[in-house]
C-alpha cells in the first residue's frame, strides 16, 4: 500500500513548471496548475507577483466555510492590492468547482489586482463573473484546513508562494567557498 506524499511537484504531476504554483501553508504544500490559455493576463500577474516574493507571508483574511478561502492583500484588510494597475476581466467558461482559484475584485469587473481565492466546494454561481486562472491539482487537503472567519481570528499565512519553474532551477546549495577572483 503506498500513501500520498505530502510535498508533491510538477514532474510527479506531469504538469507544466513554467504554468504551476507552489503554495505552501504550514499544513503542507498546494499545487496549482496554471490557465495561461483561458486567463492570459491574470497568469501573467500572478506569476510576476509569485517570483517578486509579493505574496510570502501574507494573510488569508477572508475565509467563508463551504465558500471558499482569500488572501492577497499586502494589508491583510482586503482592501488593497500590489503597485501594478488593475487587470481586465478574462471571464471564462471554466466551472468554479472544488479547488478552483479565482481572481477576486471589486464591483467592478475590470478590478482585480493581487488578491485571489481558492473554492472548497462548488461556486458555479461565481462562473463568468470572476476570472479563472488555475486549479489545485494536489494538497486541497492542505487548502480545507485554513482557519475559517471574515477575517479569521488567527489568519493562516501563505508560508511561500513560488512559481515551479524556479523552485527546479534554483541551484543546490553547495559547500564549496567562491573562488577568489
Amino acid at each position: 500500500m503506498t500513501s500520498t506524499p505530502t510535498t508533491a511537484n510538477a514532474d510527479d504531476l506531469k504538469i507544466d513548471p513554467e504554468n504551476t504554483i507552489y503554495l505552501d501553508l504550514s499544513y503542507g504544500r498546494v499545487v496549482i496548475k496554471l490557465m495561461p490559455d483561458v486567463a492570459p493576463k491574470h497568469v501573467e500577474r500572478i506569476k510576476t507577483l509569485t517570483r517578486e516574493g509579493f505574496y510570502n507571508g501574507l494573510k488569508f483574511h477572508r475565509v467563508i466555510d463551504g465558500f471558499m478561502a482569500q488572501t492577497g492583500d499586502p494589508t491583510g484588510t482586503g482592501m488593497s492590492g500590489s503597485s501594478y494597475p488593475n487587470l481586465p476581466a478574462e471571464f471564462n467558461s471554466v466551472n468554479f468547482g472544488r479547488g478552483t482559484v479565482g481572481m477576486a475584485r471589486s464591483q467592478n469587473p475590470d478590478s482585480a489586482n493581487s488578491q485571489f481565492f481558492i473554492c472548497f466546494d462548488d461556486c458555479s454561481f461565481l462562473n463568468k463573473q470572476y476570472t479563472v486562472w488555475g486549479q489545485v491539482v494536489e494538497g486541497m487537503q492542505f487548502v480545507d484546513q485554513i482557519k475559517r472567519g471574515e477575517p479569521p481570528r488567527d489568519p493562516d499565512t501563505i508560508v511561500k508562494m513560488t512559481v515551479a519553474a524556479d523552485e527546479a532551477a534554483a541551484p543546490a546549495a553547495s559547500s564549496e567557498a567562491p573562488a577568489a577572483e
